[in-house]
This record gives structure tokens, C-alpha cells and sequence, in this order.
């Protein structure tokens, strides 16, 4: 998915940039950057993530930096910040999100006589591509308009300038952004959960397409948002950070809020719950406190060395990591019978591996109750599991197993109750090992997060969506 962090103060900002940027650090696989002006220029510094912590990459840099205007980006797919000379002078730009129409977007470009000078992974840098629809513009605001009417998929924003930072939400607001205070600056980021510990206040939560002018002084809209939400509802499930809020709306509470609906009606007899670290913990406590049963740990997280299981590209390094870095403790499996939360489950292959180990241990049963339904439609506007085709989803292989071919009967698979629909999560039960399996259905899930369904992208999970 990707994070921002941006900051305008009256002081040095660098101290805030660093650690503010650091808090995104859940959100991105690959590169991280950051950048600052100040009267001399713009400075900046970007490194590969995917083997050591932002921490560890970017201290030795903060030597360099100085300003009191500056950007910082946890990106999962391009190099950025991008500094850019342009007719409406020198700016910085980070990006997250996904453009599904890249490949058309260059070509418009190429046939204009333009050209790219950044590259990632031998086809063009999307945030450049960003940058030279903003400077097909005379400034910044329709610049960014123009961003939000030519690009398919998702794509929210800074800009760094000597004027200030230029906050701009994706045109949906699939992704989030919020405005954050305190004496002397104004900061905007991703997570609101980058705020507290730098004495920022949460004040703004931008809306769809809203374009933002922050300054130390204040934030000025220079474009209204739209009418038309379609905010993420995976950011709740998953990607969010338990402290965070989007729309206004704690993604812990919505946690523990799933996790009580999947206890609803439940008539499993278990010992205790336990969610899978860490996403799955909210998710149960939430289902703890709605059977009335312990919460116990049979997994331990092991996080010293271990970096995040999705961060290595190679797939065997992140199936190798995610094992390697739960420990089970026999004393608590042994003998039990356990349900296990977890935000969702996407190939499989790394909880197949854990479930089969709780066996190993002496577990007399597995029950496995997954917080938002069967994902089904690959993400079109985070970059979720873009580096798996459709067919390696869980679900998908599960309707390819049942039809042979997997995208038959995609709308009966993913109404809860169907007999379709009952007989993919049987199949992923028996492929899997679980004693039993239940997911969240989309009704609870949207009533737990609080927005009317019309509001929420859902469309890994029933394929609605705007474009």
C-alpha cells in the first residue's frame, strides 16, 4: 500500500519527518524516502527497505537534512521522493496508490515527445508520470485535478514546495489522509497514529479528491472534495494500525467489533481464542469477549530480527519468514481445542504451515474464524497482493478446484450462505486442515466499521467498485 508523512513548521522539521515517516513503516515493502527544503534548496535520500528498518537506513542521513518544510514516503512499489524542475518551479512529490492505466498514460506521453527519467523495474516511475500530468498544468491545484481525471485506479499525494505542502487525497479517498497540529507546525499523514507521540493533534481528515495548501500556520482548501467516498474497508480489516482512525473511525474498535460478530452465533466449544499476530489479535478480543472465553497465546511473535513475513520479494524468504517468526508454546497447545482470529486469508500457504505445527504440538482441534469474507477479486487500487495473480487467492483456487476454471459463478461464490459460497469454504477447510472454518460476512463487516456500504471499497471481497 504505501505511506506519507509530511510536515510545515516554524522550526527544524527533520526530528518529526523521521520518526512521522517511520510510523508508516507497516504499510511498505520496498523503498522509503525523504525529502526537505530549505533557502539553500531541496535535499533528499532514498534506500531500499526490503532487507533492514527504516530507522537503521535513514539516521545515518539526518546529518544532511535541515529545513523546516519536508516529506517522507514507505512505498511498496517506486524510488520517491522525486525532486522536479518544472515551468511551476522546483517541487517534491510522494505518491501512493496504483495507476491500472500506466502503460496508456506513457504512451500518451511518448507520442507528446516526452520522456521518463526515473524507472521502476524497467517500466516507468509512476510518481514521475504523476509529476508530469501535475506540470501539464499552469499550477498546482488543476495539476493535481488533472491527476485525479486521468488516472484509473488510485493515486493520493504531497508536494513539497517553497510555498508549503500540497495535501491531496486520492479522487475516491480509497486512501487516507489527515491533518494533524500542534504549536507551530501542521503535519499530514496516512496514519493518524503517527501523531501522538510528536504532540500533534488530530484536526482534519481530508475527503475524496480534496486537495489541501498546509503552511505552519494553517491549511487552506483549494479544492473541495467530492461526493463519492469508496475508502478501503481492508484498511480496518488489515493494513491500519490499531491506534489510527479514518473517516473518524478507530480501526481497534472495529476490530474488536468483528471480532464480537463472529462470536454471534457461533456454537463452537473451545478452551480459548487467540488471533494470529498481530492483525489478528483485535479481531480476538473482540470474539474472547463475545463467547465469554479466554484469550491465550499458543503463537508468540518473535520480532527482534524477523522483519514483516510480506516485506522479502521472494516468496519462499516470506513464507520461511512468517514461520520463523511465530513460536509455539506446547504448554498452552497441547491437548486443546483452539480458535484462531485473523484478518483474512489470502494464498493460505503460510497458515496452512502454522495449523499444521499446532498439531504437531498436540492441538485436538483448529477452528479458524477469519474477520472480512473470502477474498475473491484481486485489489485494483492499493497494490494488495500485486504480486499474485488472481488464481493464487485462496478463494479464487478454491473455484477453479470446484468448476475448473476460476472465475465461474463469481457472484453466487461471494454472497455468504450460497451453496457455492459454502462449498469454497469447505473446500479451503479441508485444503487447509482446520477442524472447522467461518468468515465474516459483508454485513457485519461494513455494520463493525460504521459507514453505509456505498462509502466502502469492498471490491476484493464482491467486486464493486467505481473505476
Amino acid at each position: 500500500m504505501g505511506g506519507l508523512f509530511g510536515i510545515a513548521s516554524r522550526q527544524d522539521c527533520v526530528r518529526d519527518l523521521f520518526y512521522g515517516t517511520d510510523y508508516h513503516s507497516h504499510l511498505g515493502t520496498r523503498r522509503a524516502g525523504l525529502a526537505v527544503v530549505n533557502e539553500k534548496g531541496f535535499t533528499r535520500s532514498i534506500h531500499s527497505i526490503e532487507s533492514a528498518y527504516f530507522r537503521s537506513k535513514f539516521e545515518p542521513d539526518l546529518s544532511i537534512f535541515q529545513g523546516t518544510m519536508g516529506i517522507g514516503v514507505i512505498s511498496d512499489s517506486d524510488s520517491q521522493p522525486l525532486i522536479i524542475n518544472s515551468h511551476l518551479g522546483t517541487f517534491g512529490i510522494v505518491t501512493v496508490g496504483r495507476i491500472n492505466n500506466l502503460p496508456e498514460l506513457g504512451r500518451q506521453a511518448f507520442s507528446q515527445r516526452k520522456y521518463f527519467s526515473e524507472t521502476s523495474g524497467f517500466d516507468i516511475n509512476p510518481t514521475e508520470l504523476i509529476a508530469m500530468l501535475i506540470c501539464e498544468h499552469d499550477n498546482f491545484a488543476d495539476g493535481i485535478r488533472h491527476v485525479h481525471n486521468s488516472v484509473k485506479g488510485s493515486c493520493s499525494m504531497l508536494l513539497l514546495t517553497r510555498q508549503g505542502l500540497y495535501a491531496a487525497r486520492d479522487r475516491y479517498g480509497r486512501t487516507p489522509i489527515v491533518i494533524g497540529k500542534k504549536e507551530g507546525a501542521f503535519a499530514a499523514s496516512s496514519e493518524s497514529s503517527a501523531f501522538p507521540n510528536l504532540g500533534y493533534e488530530t484536526c482534519y481528515y481530508l475527503g475524496p479528491g480534496e486537495i489541501l495548501l498546509v503552511t505552519p500556520d494553517g491549511f487552506t482548501q483549494v479544492s473541495p472534495p467530492g461526493d463519492t467516498l469508496q475508502v478501503c474497508a481492508f484498511l480496518w480489516v488489515y493494513y491500519g494500525y490499531p491506534p489510527s482512525c479514518y473517516e473518524g473511525i478507530n480501526v481497534e474498535e472495529v476490530r474488536y467489533k468483528c471480532g464480537r460478530a463472529l462470536a454471534k452465533d457461533d456454537p463452537v466449544e473451545v478452551d480459548f481464542v487467540s488471533g494470529i499476530p498481530d492483525s489478528g489479535i483485535g479481531h480476538a478480543l473482540g470474539y474472547a469477549g463475545g463467547k465469554g472465553i479466554p484469550y491465550m497465546r499458543p503463537y508468540v511473535k518473535y520480532t527482534p530480527t524477523w522483519p514483516r513475513s510480506f516485506m522479502p520479494q521472494n516468496q519462499s524468504v516470506r513464507d520461511l519468514v512468517a514461520k520463523m517468526k511465530l513460536i509455539p508454546n506446547r504448554a498452552i497447545i497441547e491437548g486443546k481445542r483452539i480458535v484462531f482470529c485473523d484478518d483474512s486469508i489470502v494464498r493460505g500457504t503460510q497458515l496452512q504451515d502454522n495449523i499444521q505445527i499446532l498439531y504437531d504440538y498436540g492441538a485436538k482441534e483448529v477452528h479458524m474464524r477469519v474477520a472480512c469474507p473470502t477474498l475473491i477479486y484481486p485489489c485494483e487500487f492499493l497494490n494488495f497482493s500485486t504480486s499474485r495473480s488472481q488464481l493464487d487467492l485462496a478463494g479464487r483456487k478454491a473455484i477453479k478446484a470446484l468448476e475448473g476454471r476460476d472465475d465461474a459463478f463469481l457472484e453466487e461464490y461471494a454472497r455468504a450462505g450460497s451453496d457455492r459460497n459454502r462449498a469454497m469454504v469447505e473446500h479451503i477447510r479441508r485444503t487447509l486442515g482446520m477442524t472447522s472454518l467461518k468468515y465474516q460476512t459483508i454485513d457485519d463487516l461494513v455494520k463493525a466499521i460504521g459507514l453505509p456500504k456505498e462509502r466502502l471499497c469492498t471490491h476484493c471481497w464482491d467486486g464493486s467498485s467505481f473505476s
